[in-house]
């Protein structure tokens, strides 16, 4: 999808941004590929450069409950400062990487609902900058993240919802300042010893950490387990049981040992999961579905006001 901006710096007759993706889907890790074009103005605009910045719809958690924010978790320069002259029209292409815990927003072209990512386009120009609007951003699970869903399938849990919470997951390698819930309804199975599971990914260019929190009849109990980037090339559904079997058998202790979430100061719980898959399991889990900074803002309300009407077309 193209967005338009006219830079507001200059007023009337400023240059105007539109900003193409040529990859609207990606993996976590992958390249964020594109172009942004320029349309010089009715006067000679100098432009001290030009950002693209990765912004997620995250929930807080504070003393008055909850609520959702804009926040940005990665941005990228693309081009050094620059003069465009009346009318000059110049493209200006980029490729950016998406950070490794880039969260998961859809699985087999099937959207996870109530996750929202985009880039953001930011223009210095006078001394000003117009943050322009957002373009979304789809992003598909690794291959090993992919066999991880796969598995719940193949035991029979069912898809409940998907969204991101700020806070950092304690004994983890977890680097960006929000992290990922997918919420899955316990398979038959489970019922008598689970009320639900919720899964958290954590990728890097060398692994993938599992966070699982297991919703027990008599408290919550939360692990984690690691995988590496190999093990997409095996069926996992066995590992995955185990491990629900492991967490089962032991209760509470693992959660005893130090593993839980910060909110800020240190207030709330947490969601995890687990991993796994065998490949045809895949149609089961979307069948199931409603259809270099950290955190360094909350969007502004008018530009919340832009990203939600992105995501509302």
């Amino acid at each position: 999808m193209v967005f338009k901006k006219l830079l507001g710096a200059l007023g009337v007759g400023g240059p105007a941004v539109d900003t193409v993706l040529s990859t609207p889907v990606v993996q976590p890790g992958g390249l964020i590929q594109g172009q942004v074009n320029l349309t010089g103005g009715s006067q000679e605009a100098d432009i001290s450069g030009i950002t693209l910045t990765l912004v997620a719809r995250v929930e807080i958690e504070h003393e008055e409950g909850e609520s959702d924010g804009l926040s940005a978790f990665a941005r990228y320069a693309v081009t050094a400062p620059l003069r465009l002259a009346p009318g000059e029209q110049r493209s200006i292409p980029f490729s950016v990487p998406a950070p490794y815990e880039t969260p998961v927003t859809a699985v087999a072209g099937r959207n996870l609902s109530g996750m929202a990512l985009g880039v953001r386009t930011e223009v210095e120009i006078s001394g000003a900058r117009d943050k322009g609007d957002a373009d979304p951003l789809g992003v598909e699970p690794l291959p090993v993240q992919r066999r991880v869903l796969e598995a719940f399938a193949a035991l029979g849990f069912r898809f409940r919802s998907a969204d991101l919470e700020a806070g950092h997951i304690r004994g983890t390698g977890q680097s960006l300042p929000f992290y990922q819930e997918i919420e899955f309804a316990a398979a038959p199975q489970y019922a008598h010893q689970l009320g639900s599971v919720e899964l958290t990914f954590l990728a890097s260019a060398s692994r993938v950490e599992v966070v699982l929190e297991l919703d027990r009849h008599g408290g919550d109990t939360v692990n984690t387990h690691v995988l590496d980037h190999a093990a997409a090339e095996q069926d996992l559904t066995a590992v995955v049981d185990g491990w629900l079997q492991e967490a089962i058998a032991h209760r509470s202790s693992k959660h005893a040992s130090g593993h839980g979430v910060s909110h800020g100061g240190g207030r709330g719980g947490f969601g995890g999961a687990v991993a796994a898959g065998v490949a045809g399991a895949a149609v089961g889990f979307v069948g199931g579905m409603v259809v270099e900074e950290f955190m360094d803002e909350v969007v502004e309300e008018v530009f919340e006001d832009a990203f939600e009407d992105v995501f509302d077309d």
